[in-house]
């Protein structure tokens, strides 16, 4: 079996993300859906974090929960692909925001350090839904815009979240401060509910889920589709090594911990008549806001010299793995805020280009009926390096080992990657 064909995909400017936007309801809905949920997302996820470490005084404690978030997407990814190959991966979308938006409720009930063990089990289902959601929402792209406007969709779905990142950690911390926890769970669960109710607006085909037999409970244990996912990638040389790259994105899961720890330690924002607590809230979130401003310019900046070209896109992802590794090397020996937050920036420019670049590359090599299973595999293979970075950093900084050179560290490992992917490369090149 061929992977799908290249994709003839025209020039990537300002204009024409403006021209999808305004020419595509579906993608106007979806994109529309990924702003508000998004923003409710990073105040809860700021506050979420903020909370456990003033509970429990443990850098441990987020490092946990970090992991609780992402591990069970790995663990479940399986599942979640033959789900979204054979459901209608709309109604999956639906259905994981409406049960989201009543999980982050659930959080409004801890009130004390005694109850702190309870943000556990909640964010574990909250995440195990989001990996219904992700896999789903990656699939429909092909599916909502033209084969010229896949390059387009996925860097403006990337720059948005950049953006959200940028605003919602930025005014998540405002928020907090000013309005308090609780208001930032409500939040986050309306988020999800606006979102629910613009996908279910959406309207486009469905191919996979045309014409099969109805969908049966004992599926979520059959293992035959999994296995024909497998030998479908392994198939495929390029799409094999593709659906590595997340992976090798080791700096993701350290920084959440890292900046966490430093907006606390070392960056916290001192202004006159401010609690130290909020101080250290606002710090934390400028740093999340310049890893947003990075993973903004990141794949925006290089789209139009990239565009549809597959080699140019793999030798970007490669640059990417470079700048990622300079940012946090240097992250380490940053003396003031505004020197870490560029640091930040550079670090999430290259690794917004691998994130985004990577995914473009799977759904240009991916056919449609094993999209979801492709997809599901390269987030719960990424998940499981975030989970194993964020849990290292923080076991780490618990030891006494210095937030900063964690980060230089975290950094230095990102050549690994970037040596692997070069190698891949080569022998592509020379093969």
């Amino acid at each position: 079996m061929e992977p799908a064909p290249e994709l003839d995909v025209s020039p990537v400017s300002f204009a024409s993300y403006a021209r999808l936007l305004s020419g595509n309801r579906n993608f106007r809905r979806l994109w529309s859906a990924q702003v508000v949920s998004e923003l409710g997302d990073w105040f809860y996820t700021l506050a979420i974090y903020n909370l456990l470490l003033q509970l429990t005084g443990r850098a441990g404690s987020v490092a946990l929960a970090l992991v609780l978030q992402l591990l069970p997407q790995m663990l479940i990814g399986p599942t979640a692909g033959v789900v979204n190959d054979r459901l209608r991966r709309r109604q999956v979308m639906i259905a994981s925001d409406i049960g989201r938006a009543l999980i982050v409720l659930c959080m409004l009930l801890i009130r004390s350090r005694e109850m702190a063990w309870l943000v556990y089990p909640l964010l574990m289902a909250e995440s195990l839904l989001g990996a219904f959601f992700e896999p789903a929402r990656n699939s429909v792209i092909p599916n909502i815009v033209e084969r010229e406007d896949v390059v387009v969709a996925n860097t403006l779905s990337s720059s948005t979240w950049s953006v959200n990142l940028m605003v919602g950690a930025t005014l998540g911390g405002v928020v907090a401060a000013l309005l308090g926890r609780d208001a930032v769970f409500l939040l986050n669960a309306v988020s999800f509910v606006f979102s629910a109710a613009l996908i279910w607006q959406m309207r486009f085909a469905e191919p996979h889920a045309e014409g099969g037999r109805p969908f049966e409970a004992r599926e979520l244990v059959d293992f035959s589709p999994i296995l024909a996912g497998i030998r479908y990638v392994r198939a495929h040389v390029r799409l094999r090594s593709t659906i590595f790259v997340k992976f090798g994105n080791l700096i993701i899961g350290p920084g959440w911990v890292l900046f966490t720890v430093m907006g606390q330690n070392e960056f916290a924002v001192r202004w006159h008549g401010m609690a130290p607590e909020r101080g250290a809230f606002l710090g934390m979130s400028l740093l999340l806001g310049a890893r947003g401003l990075g993973a903004l310019l990141g794949p925006l900046l290089s789209a139009s010299w990239a565009g549809h070209r597959r080699h140019r896109l793999e030798v970007a992802i490669f640059w990417g793995y470079l700048g990622a590794a300079a940012g946090y090397t240097l992250l380490g020996v940053s003396g003031h805020l505004w020197q870490a937050c560029l640091c930040v920036a550079l670090a999430h420019f290259g690794s917004s280009i691998v994130w985004v670049f990577s995914t473009t590359l799977l759904q240009m090599q991916s056919d449609d009926k094993f999209r979801g299973r492709v997809f599901a595999a390269d987030l719960g293979l990424c998940m499981f390096t975030i989970a194993a970075g964020a849990y290292l950093a923080g076991r780490f900084v618990d030891w006494g080992f210095a937030a900063r050179n964690v980060a230089s560290v975290a950094g230095m490992l990102m050549l690994i990657p970037a040596g692997l992917w070069g190698f891949s490369m080569r022998n592509r090149a020379i093969g």
